[in-house]
């Protein structure tokens, strides 16, 4: 089953050099699953600054620059996975470098028929 693992914290709080660490470990990790076959995507994300939020309301569209809430942390980066089960997908996620300073949700990904696949 394909989980998405999404990664929440303050931008804000997270000097460069624990950033590139950041993205050290998760290479490390990433290179892992992806010798187990498990990996199936993962990418970090620009700041909240350089986000754009759109919306269709009555047929018409609003753009506005940033996220569309106000909260204390923020999406930063997502793992795309395959686990067995949920307890598997939750074990990948602990091991996210940032699951020590945010928080990452894990969802189940709805596999529409119909879609493109690789």
């Amino acid at each position: 089953m394909k989980y998405l693992l999404l990664i929440y914290f303050d931008e804000k709080t997270l000097s460069e050099t624990d950033r590139e660490s950041c993205y050290a470990e998760s290479t490390q990790l990433t290179n892992q699953l992806k010798a187990k076959g498990q990996f199936l995507a993962a990418s970090p994300l620009q700041s909240t600054a350089m986000a754009t939020s759109v919306r269709v309301r009555e047929g018409k569209r609003f753009v506005t620059d940033g996220p569309f809430a106000e909260t204390r942390e923020q999406l930063g980066g997502y793992y795309l996975i395959d686990a067995k089960d949920l307890d598997e997908a939750i074990g990948i996620a602990a091991k996210i470098p940032m699951a020590c300073k945010g928080v990452v949700e894990v969802r189940p990904v709805i596999e529409l028929p119909g879609l493109p696949v690789d």
